[in-house]
């Protein structure tokens, strides 16, 4: 799924959209410690008031919110596992509601097998159908619209701690005193889950049964655990790892020390790719292997690359020199450059207009701007070198 998938199915999660339509929802409640499931309840969606609906549907676009590779993952399901959390799901999607519950309390016993939580959890499921208009209405020959869309079932899953309620004083309005709060019921975090996943996959317009969009709890830190023992996936790389990657085989091909404007023309290089695919509007998200690493080194003015010498440092690397890095993952946002004296945040593509020389003996930081500096009100004042 690239970013545009996801969004388009996020914001389908409002209040009486005849685009998501949510069939039923099933709560579990996980005890502490134990893992022992205390209670389940499974209902129509619409059967919730209004205010429940809402605080479900943010907690649901919660679960599909986040970066790619940094907190939204897209899972590949392994083949020949017994008793697989891929087919618990596919079957799930088609039964009746019954059946449906014990499917998705198979899941609830695969996530709590190993893993105990030092607080109640609720882990919560819901069925839907998610459409998508393919073709917009031609008012002339009045087709499209309605007529022409995409639309498949899904299986949503949020999981999600419990707090108890802080101590507080209340005023009561008839006996006008104030009285403690004795209110005990643990309050369900709906607003950071703690992980979940969506069920299939969507590219454009087709679901993949293969794949499972699975979201972390934090950035960068997906649960192995969750991934291999409950989802039963494939391992995976997160961005920041594949960047880090990354910056390991520049290291070997060009060395410790590199021009400003090399490490600028690699990352707009890059990001050249990123932009033409997007315009293209192409599902696959670009990668990179290593005969395009050694073409774009090539484009920014390193010396002395071969094929052979990138290929060596990708299999040193990443033990395979058929590697492909997601281009999506490896041009920071910024970059930042820290010293005892001053810290500059600057834009890839900026630094080409940094330098780092030596002036009487003293290392120091050369930044080309355009315009004045302007420092607590007053213009600084400008010396030539």
């Amino acid at each position: 799924m690239n970013k545009n998938d996801i969004a388009n199915i996020r914001k389908q999660f409002k209040l009486n959209n005849e685009r998501m339509r949510i069939r039923e929802i099933f709560n579990v409640y996980v005890k502490k410690e134990s893992g022992e499931i205390y209670h389940y309840f499974s209902q129509p969606f619409q059967m919730l008031d209004m205010e429940a609906q809402e605080i479900f549907l943010q907690n649901f676009k919660k679960i599909l919110t986040g970066n790619l590779d940094g907190k939204l993952f897209e899972l590949k399901f392994r083949r020949d596992v017994e008793d697989s959390t891929q087919q618990i799901l596919y079957e799930g999607l088609q039964m009746d509601s019954e059946d449906w519950k014990e499917n998705m309390l198979q899941i609830v016993e695969k996530m709590y097998a190993h893993k105990v939580y030092e607080f109640d959890t609720v882990v919560t499921f819901i069925r839907g159908e998610y459409s998508k208009f393919t073709k917009p209405r031609d008012h002339e020959s009045d087709f499209g619209g309605n007529d022409e869309r995409f639309s498949k079932e899904f299986i949503l899953c949020s999981l999600n701690k419990t707090d108890q309620p802080k101590k507080a004083l209340l005023f009561d309005y008839i006996e006008k005193i104030f009285k403690p709060n004795n209110v005990i019921d643990p309050i369900i975090n709906m607003a950071a889950p703690l992980s979940g996943f969506m069920f299939p996959a969507f590219n454009d317009n087709a679901a993949d049964v293969n794949h499972i969009l699975y979201r972390a709890g934090k950035e960068n830190e997906p649960d192995e655990r969750f991934i291999e023992e409950v989802l039963n996936c494939e391992d995976i790389i997160t961005a920041i790892e594949d960047k880090g990657s990354f910056e390991m085989v520049l290291n070997k091909v060009i060395g410790d020390e590199v021009e400003p404007r090399v490490i600028s023309s690699v990352y707009e290089e890059i990001d050249k790719l990123i932009q033409e695919n997007e315009e293209s509007e192409e599902s696959e998200v670009p990668k990179l292997d290593y005969q395009d690493v050694e073409r774009i080194l090539k484009v920014s003015g390193v010396e002395n690359v071969d094929t052979a010498k990138v290929e060596h440092a990708f299999k040193d690397v990443m033990a395979d020199e058929k590697h492909e890095f997601k281009a999506s993952s490896l041009v920071p946002k910024n970059i930042k450059i820290k010293t005892n004296v001053a810290s500059v945040t600057i834009n890839p593509k900026d630094l080409k207009n940094i330098k780092y020389i030596t002036y009487e003996g003293k290392r120091c930081l050369l930044v080309e701007i355009d315009e004045d500096v302007v420092i607590e009100g007053f213009r600084i004042e400008q010396e030539t070198l």
